[in-house]
């Protein structure tokens, strides 16, 4: 047996071949893929073409782009499903070009030196969003056959390797990477003859066992090979393939037998044949026959003949003669309900033939109205109850011939006697068609707007001679139409028009709302269906008061449509509400019916509301209903309150309020505010009211305090007292007094006008009558709680003994300068009106020198220019009957100091000088404070200072410059300030060198004396002392202390005292025993030994006891001193200074303590 040829081979000797896969049987291999075309997008498609192998050949297909905003995608597959964009390389290409003139995509596919394995079938898609297009095509591969043998296990294996070919159109590259197996030393086995000598169904099992993994390709190649005829060891000759015979004919089979005593057998279709007439068996010699008899159709079959284990077969094939037609079918004319009977006759007994209707077969089931029927040769076609729809072309179709003829069915003449007529019929009431025909005997139907009529319960159809009758025994609304009769067998019909009437009417039912009442919010879209009925269609009429609501309407419109009619309000107003009525009209009758439409809606913003009362935080507030609730109840209000400055309102109410009015609280006083209303029902909140008029609250001031009577007379009572502690935003525009004798409820107002001082005497009184005083304090806001006096006052007048109230300030020397003013108030006491005298050292003032006025609480001394006479002690008396009361004021006019008496020079050595000088005559009638030394140069006489506020009546100047010649004057200083003029050295002194010569030492004794000289046999020598310095190092001592102050609250008061230390003490200033650092409330002065103590704006706060101590490297000393204050704050205004609130009460205590002693 020959080897199948070779394919190409690799260079390693392997051959190469393509894989279809596993997509596809290989009996499916030719067969086209069908895809139904869902569109049309390929204007040119690829074709199915032949390529030798190793041939070139390119696949193109078209899309036009007119329609396409962006390129198509398209696919090229193998097979069912392989994709061979993954496949591409240098035996497959696929290419892409667009012509932007002709607006078409043109796709290429290349194969470049084409293999035998690469034939198949190939499909191209194109997609472009919902549309899409595909088309198969055919690839064959021709070979040309080679006489070479090959390795069957080596061509048909895949590569495990991944060649360049092996991943183009098969899997092998992606197949797992196995080793080569070394190959053993094994016999070779020709695989080939094990296939050939094997079932096909054991192609497989042999391929797996062998290797073998391109089984498709093996297929295909055993295909394709020779087949070599094996020889037969019982047959000598077998039987033909195939034999063929006409029907009632006679055929032999024959076959040689290479044995003739094998034993034969014969089958049919494998069923064993025995001998009979129709079968007879023959033989001759090794020849065995078997002859059929009279061959039928039922002798086409497969036979066979066993000889022994082997077996060979044939087919017979049995030819039918044709039938001929000998007698055709005639033409027939008839009418309608007659018999039709066509005849035909054909050459042959029992054939068949098929009868046609127009080119149609004819039914000729059970049901059919066409019987079919034959005698011999003779065939009929038998129509009982002939028709109109029976005319036609009717034909026979018999093998050998076909035979045609016209059928005419006419019908019968019709007479009417009696015709239809039209009728209109209420609903409900019978109906009654009748006509009456010739003949009589004639059937018809009935037909309602061209559908067929049945008799019914309802419907009776009565037909007798020849009337025919229809009754329908209610009438309803489908009824009405066309009604026609149509006698069976006739062109002709009779027709009548049935209308019926019904009176309209509106079903309100079908709403399902109370009392016909539609409510809906305002805002929505409103559609009202309502069905209606009546025939014919009514007219519908949409009303709302007078005013017709027409269909044509843009907001609000009317509309019918069949049995309903709707009324649409696209957005509902509140002026829609109403009741609409709807007017149904037709030709049997009328009907109305009413509906009411209720729009409901946020109610209407209220008006602004009043504001009758207000308070220090708080105001009532009231207002009326909103004129329109929306269709619905008001269920509550909600408040909002700003600053009239603000734009942010503030709601003040979570839960609605059901009354009309409101106390807003928690506001602040002395700001206006404005308040506004929302109302609110179920749809919603209204808009907001109006803001009120702007009102600000505001409080009436605490009731004025320590209210004392001040004095009482015969006829007055004169109260005072303290203004209220609160007094608020509003302001205190003045007091009013009130009185009341005692026992009585009727108070007097004393004063009509209200007075703004704290003090008021009510005049008017009747002697002896005991009267209860109280004073109220008035605002914007109004009056507050009355202060009343605890008990009543009699109107007596009373003594009082007087007493001299001298000030603080008085009670020490007082002192001015001449020239100044002098205006001294002193204040008294006593009742009746005391006597004032003053004395000056015991002797009467003189008018004309010194001006007293006095009056009745204090006397008031004024001296215009003051001059030094008018110092002295003033002794000021006060004399109520036999009660006296004394008091000495101490004045003192001071005026600058008089010059010191004689200033020497004392003494001069090297650039010192030492002065001496007595103090002034005139010291200004105040006491020397110190003095001012000043030099100057004897050549220009220029005076420079040398010390100021110097102390003693001695002084050394040093530091004199050698060879200048100096004077020296003094003047003296007091609280004034310094002397007018100077007392100045009578001689000058020289400031020499030491140890020059006699004649200048005795120029310079001429000048300034030494206190001794020593007479030498040389000369004269000047004998210096030696002076021990003086210790001026002292420990402080305070030279004048602190005082007890009393300051008033609110303006600034100091503490003084001065202090003498050297070297300068470190000064500390302490309240209650607490050292004073960085507090911005208190400023610290020392100059010159003068330490200051400045406390800003006092409070009863800063009372208490103050130190001042002076410490230095010498010792320490200290003074101290008690500061009261007086006026007092409230709580709030100590809160706001940062009091702490233990000294916050415990100063309210004191102050309640000292008022109740008062």
């Amino acid at each position: 047996m020959p080897e199948p040829t070779k394919k190409d081979e690799t260079p390693n000797g392997q051959p190469e071949v393509w894989s279809l896969g596993e997509g596809q049987a290989p009996e499916d291999l030719e067969k086209p893929i069908d895809t139904p075309p869902l569109s049309t997008l390929l204007i040119e498609k690829p074709s199915s073409a032949t390529v030798p192998v190793g041939g070139d050949i390119v696949f193109v297909a078209k899309v036009e782009a007119k329609d396409l905003l962006r390129k198509p995608t398209i696919k090229w597959f193998k097979g069912k499903w392989m994709d061979l964009a993954s496949k591409t390389g240098k035996h497959l290409q696929l290419k892409e070009t667009f012509d932007r003139f002709t607006k078409i995509h043109t796709f290429e596919m290349h194969i470049i030196k084409a293999k035998d394995n690469y034939a198949g079938n190939y499909r191209c898609e194109v997609s472009y969003k919902d549309k899409f297009d595909s088309c198969s095509f055919d690839l064959e591969v021709k070979e040309a056959e080679q006489a070479q043998s090959i390795d069957i296990r080596s061509a048909f294996k895949r590569s495990s390797e991944g060649q360049d070919d092996a991943g183009e159109l098969d899997f092998s590259g992606l197949l797992k990477h196995r080793e080569v197996k070394q190959q053993d030393d094994a016999p070779e086995v020709d695989v080939w003859e094990i296939l050939k000598n094997a079932r096909p169904d054991q192609y497989e099992k042999i391929a797996f066992m062998y290797g073998i993994t391109d089984l498709r390709g093996l297929l295909k190649r055993m295909k394709k090979m020779p087949k070599e005829e094996k020889k037969s060891e019982a047959f000598a000759k077998k039987l033909e393939p195939a034999y063929q015979v006409d029907k009632g004919g006679k055929i032999r089979l024959v076959v040689d037998l290479a044995d003739p005593t094998v034993e034969l057998k014969w089958y049919k279709n494998g069923q064993e044949i025995r001998p009979t007439p129709k079968y007879i068996f023959e033989h001759k010699g090794t020849q065995r026959i078997m002859v059929i008899n009279n061959c039928s159709m039922m002798d086409d079959a497969a036979y066979s003949v066993a000889a022994g284990d082997e077996k060979c077969s044939t087919e017979l094939f049995v030819k039918e003669l044709p039938i001929k037609i000998v007698k055709g079918i005639e033409p027939v004319k008839t009418t309608v309900n007659e018999r039709i009977e066509l005849e035909c006759e054909v050459s042959e007994e029992g054939a068949q033939v098929k009868w046609m209707k127009n080119g149609v077969e004819v039914p000729t089931g059970v049901r059919s109205r066409y019987r079919v029927k034959s005698e011999g040769t003779k065939h009929f076609l038998v129509i009982d109850d002939a028709s109109k729809e029976d005319t036609g072309t009717y034909s026979v179709m018999a093998s050998g011939g076909t035979s045609e003829a016209h059928v005419q069915v006419d019908l019968k003449p019709l007479k009417i006697y009696q015709d239809l007529q039209d009728m209109t019929v209420k609903l409900g009431e019978p109906i009654k068609l009748q006509c009456e025909i010739y003949p009589g005997n004639v059937p018809g139907r009935w037909y309602r707007n061209g559908q067929l009529i049945q008799p019914s319960d309802r419907i009776n159809i009565i037909h007798r001679n020849k009337i025919h009758r229809l009754e329908i025994a209610t009438s309803s609304l489908h009824d009405a139409g066309d009604y026609t009769f149509v006698p069976e067998g006739y062109s002709q019909s009779l027709c009548a028009k049935i209308h019926i009437i019904d009176p309209p009417r509106v079903h309100l039912e079908s709403l399902n709302f109370p009392d016909n009442t539609v409510t809906i919010v305002a805002g929505n879209k409103l559609r009202l269906e309502i069905p209606i009925s009546g025939e014919p269609a009514p007219r519908v009429v949409w009303m709302k008061g007078e005013r017709v609501i027409l269909e044509s309407g843009h907001r609000v419109r009317a509309e019918t449509h069949g049995d309903q009619t709707s009324l649409t309000i696209e957005v509902t107003e509140r002026e829609d509400s109403g009741n609409y009525k709807i007017v149904l009209q037709n030709e049997a009758g009328e009907d109305t019916a009413s509906v009411k439409i209720k729009v409901v809606d946020i109610p209407d913003a209220p008006e602004a509301p009043l504001v009758p009362e207000v308070g220090g935080d708080w105001c009532s507030m009231t207002w009326e209903p909103p004129k329109y609730d929306g269709g619905s109840p008001i269920l509550g209000y909600f408040v909002e309150r700003k600053k009239k400055q603000s734009s942010r309102w503030m709601r003040l109410n979570f839960d609605l309020i059901k009354e009309t009015q409101f106390e807003p609280k928690k506001m602040i006083e002395g700001v206006p505010y404005e308040v506004r209303i929302f109302a609110v029902n179920a749809i919603g909140v209204s808009k907001p009211s109006e803001p009120s008029k702007a009102f600000t609250p505001l409080a009436v001031t605490s009731e004025p305090t320590m209210l004392v009577v001040d004095d009482v007379t015969d006829t007055t009572v004169t109260v005072k007292w303290r203004p209220p502690e609160t007094i608020g935003a509003a302001g205190l525009d003045g007091y009013l007094v009130e009185y009341c004798i005692e026992g009585t409820d009727d108070w007097v107002i004393s004063n009509k006008e209200l007075t703004e001082k704290t003090k008021y005497t009510i005049t008017g009184l009747s002697p002896g009558c005991k009267i209860l005083v109280r004073v109220k304090a008035l605002n914007a806001a109004g009056a507050s709680a009355p202060r009343t006096l605890q008990h009543s006052i009699l109107v007596k007048e009373v003594v009082e003994p007087p007493k001299i109230r001298v000030p603080r300030h008085l009670k020490m020397t007082y002192t001015r300068r001449v020239g100044e003013a002098v205006n001294l108030v002193v204040p008294f006491m006593g009742k009746p009106r005391p006597k004032v005298t003053w004395l000056k050292d015991g002797q009467a003032i003189e008018p004309t020198h010194v001006n007293i006025r006095n009056t009745d609480c204090d006397s008031i001394i004024f001296i215009r220019k003051a001059e030094r006479s008018h110092s002295g002690k003033y002794e000021m008396s006060v004399q109520v009957e036999n009660h006296k009361d004394t008091a000495i004021i101490d004045i003192q006019i001071v005026d600058l100091p008089g010059p010191p008496q004689a200033v020497t020079i004392e003494d001069v050595w090297g650039g010192n000088v030492a002065l001496v000088w007595t103090p002034p005559k005139d010291n200004g009638n105040a006491p020397i404070t110190g003095y001012t030394i000043q030099k100057a140069d004897k050549k220009t006489m220029e005076w420079y200072t040398c010390i100021e506020h110097y102390h003693r009546n001695c002084i050394t100047i040093t530091e004199l410059v050698v060879g200048n010649e100096y004077f020296f004057r003094i003047f003296s200083e007091n609280m004034c300030g310094l002397s007018e003029s100077a007392t100045q050295t009578k001689k000058s002194a020289l400031i020499v060198k030491e140890g020059n010569s006699p004649h200048d030492t005795a120029q310079h004794q001429y000048h300034a004396q030494p206190h001794s000289f020593t007479l030498t046999p040389t000369g004269m020598q000047l004998k210096t002392h030696n002076f021990e310095d003086h210790d001026f190092k002292e420990a402080p001592k305070f030279t004048q202390p602190l005082i007890n102050t009393f300051a008033i609250a609110g303006y600034n008061a100091t503490l003084n005292c001065s202090v003498r230390a050297n070297p300068r003490a470190k000064v500390i200033w302490m309240k209650n025993k607490m050292t004073i650092i960085d507090d911005p409330r208190y400023r610290m002065f020392s100059n010159q030994g003068v330490c200051t103590l400045e406390i800003r704006k006092p409070s009863p706060y800063d009372g208490g006891m103050y130190t001042c101590k002076a410490i230095n490297d010498l010792g320490e000393a200290q003074v101290d001193c008690k500061l009261e204050v007086k006026g007092g704050f409230t709580f709030y205004e100590l809160m706001q200074r940062g009091v702490p609130l233990h000294l916050i009460d415990k100063y309210m205590n004191e102050s309640k303590t000292v008022e109740q002693e008062k």
